[in-house]
Parts: C-alpha cells; structure tokens; sequence
C-alpha cells in the first residue's frame, strides 16, 4: 500500500507545484525552460505507475461491503464522467455542459472517483479513489481562488453535442472491455 499513497502524493503534488510551491515551479523552469513540462509530465507517469502498482499489489482488506447494485450504479457515473470530462474537449466555444461547469475535468475525476468508492468498498480503493476525490476537491478549491470569477464560454454548435455522445459511448465501452480484460467485470461477475 507504500507505493499507492506515494503514488497518490506524487499525483497531488505535481499538480499542486504551481500553486503550493510557485517559486521552486518558476526556479525549475528557469533553469530547465521547457523540458520543465517534461519534469513534471514525467512525474506524473510515475505516479500513475506508483498507483497502478500499489493498488494491484495492495492485500485485500474489506472496510465496507458494497451492495450488489453499486456495480450498475457506478456504470451509470462512468458514462456520465466520460461525457462531462468531454466537455472540455470542443474550444473555444463548448458543448452544453461545459457552459455550466467551469471544471470539466475535475468535476469528471470526481464523478470517477465517487462511482468507484460506491461499487469497492476495500482499504486500497478507499486509499486510491478517495485519495482522487480529495485531490479533485481540493484543486478546484485552489484554482478558484487563484483565478477569481469564471465567465461561461460560448456554447458550440449542436454537432459537437452529438460527437460527444458518441465518443463517450466508445470510450466508456473500450474502458470496459479493458477492466474485463484485466479481471474486472463491471458488468457483474469476474
């Protein structure tokens, strides 16, 4: 479990570096200049495999026991986290929900997040999905009082809409066929 919470940390500090340590951010970037992003972007590929290890790792160790319905309450908030995390995909102007959401991707994460906390009730996936949630949480806290008031983009025209329906419907399939692939049926069963 070590390198799961240390992935989590690592994930939550580099995204948080331009925020909760602006100057040692500015310092590596004087002195890297571009290839700073590619400090960051690097960290941030060891934290997802510090995560992916840790979690496949970790023991089992039930904390709560999901009711069977979760799983198909949890596919439900999946589709919806692929559409909203879409949303903010069309620029400059938006699809319908990305004129009411000023943090698609956050706001999608904690969709993700909640969904997979209500279908694992383990001590690894309160660690791992929790631990996402509150990064999201507290992201959008922090970029909200850094950055002030939000001014809704324009909206996009009716066939990104329709794009994105049909984009999300591929990816949330493709997704669930990899977590079958991998042991993990969401559609019930192992």
């Amino acid at each position: 479990m070590t390198l799961l919470i240390i992935g989590v940390l690592l994930w939550a500090f580099a995204h948080w570096m331009k925020r909760l340590v602006p100057d040692m951010r500015k310092a590596m970037q004087d002195r890297m200049g571009d290839a700073s992003k590619g400090a960051i972007a690097a960290l941030l590929v060891l934290s997802i495999v510090l995560m992916v290890i840790g979690y496949r790792s970790a023991e089992f160790i039930p904390v709560w026991y999901p009711p069977s319905f979760a799983g198909h309450i949890n596919n439900l908030l999946m589709l919806l986290a692929f559409y909203v995390f879409g949303a903010s995909a069309a620029k400059p102007a938006k699809v319908w929900l990305g004129t009411k959401i000023r943090h698609p991707q956050l706001t999608a994460v904690k969709i993700w997040a909640f969904a997979h906390l209500l279908s694992n009730g383990d001590l690894a996936s309160i660690i791992l999905f929790g631990g996402m949630l509150a990064w999201a949480v507290i992201s959008v806290i922090m970029i909200n009082r850094s950055e002030g008031p939000w001014t809704p983009p324009p909206q996009a025209p009716v066939k990104k809409e329709i794009v994105l329906v049909v984009v999300t419907l591929v990816l949330f399939s493709v997704t669930a066929g990899i977590h079958a692939w991998l042991g993990v049926n969401p559609f019930g069963g192992v």
